[in-house]
């Protein structure tokens, strides 16, 4: 239990996910399929084994069919037109309240990297994963072009999301993972309640967070060695999936043990 409430999490999953072509041509991109189970079902899974229960989802593009019970939603309807931080304000209400991991919809993880957030009193904290370039390496033919910069200096972020890095000079990568308590949501929205509504919509999450870092707003990072994936093409897919059938104890197998037999 902490202080400020008992930890909730919030999926950020408005997006369609063109990028992954016909698989998202009749579903949201949260509900593709990947080793047999849809990417919202390996969160839940993840969420609850962690030991958070109380889970919200931010829906858009085909929203209708994200339907499962005991869940909480709040709706993105101009998805189309906007960027995840804007998402991330149509739960206002949800992160203002109780300490809360949230999550990009297009991500797997292991339930570890959870709990590692949530022993973070801190008010923002973002994991990051060490072992990234390994992944980077076999997902894109120049790892340099899709990575941003990350560097970190005592626990503390110093600089995050910038393009065009030398590969050298990157320490980790952020996931799309990240806790917030009440009073690190305030600071956040304090500062998206001081930009235009066009700069607004456009805002992705690392931008936003060096925004708050050049304000001298601290936030904490947690190191994770591997054990998620991201779902950004149809080829991430296939290399996944290749993976955990060919790779005994491959480093960025996000799935549970305890759940289905396999070794992480």
């Amino acid at each position: 239990m902490h202080k400020n409430g008992y930890p909730r999490a919030l999926i950020l999953a408005a997006g369609r996910g063109s990028r992954l072509g016909s698989v998202t041509q009749d579903r949201p991109k949260c509900l593709a399929t990947l080793s047999g189970r849809t990417l919202l079902d390996w969160q839940l899974d993840a969420l609850r084994t962690a030991g958070v229960s109380d889970v919200a989802v931010v829906r858009g593009y085909r929203g209708s069919q994200i339907d499962r019970p005991g869940l909480v939603y709040f709706d993105n309807p101009d998805w189309a037109g906007s960027n995840i931080v804007f998402s991330l304000r149509c739960a206002r209400e949800w992160l203002s309240s109780s300490p809360c991991v949230v999550s990009y919809g297009d991500i797997v993880y292991h339930p570890h990297l959870v709990s590692l957030l949530l022993k973070s009193s801190a008010a923002i904290t973002i994991a990051y994963d060490l072992l990234w370039r390994s992944l980077w390496e076999e997902r894109f033919h120049r790892p340099e072009d899709d990575a941003e910069s990350f560097r970190v200096r005592n626990g503390l972020i110093v600089e995050i999301g910038r393009k065009g890095q030398p590969v050298d000079s990157i320490c980790g990568q952020y996931l799309g993972l990240f806790k917030l308590t009440p009073t690190g949501w305030a600071r956040m929205d304090e500062h998206l309640s001081r930009l235009n509504e066009s700069v607004l919509r456009r805002l992705d999450v690392t931008s936003l967070l060096q925004s708050l870092i050049d304000q001298k707003v601290r936030i904490h990072a947690v190191p994770v060695r591997g054990r998620w994936c991201e779902v950004d093409h149809r080829r991430d897919v296939e290399l996944y999936e290749h993976k955990i059938k060919t790779v005994k104890q491959w480093s960025h197998d996000w799935r549970d043990p305890k759940q289905n037999g396999n070794r992480c």
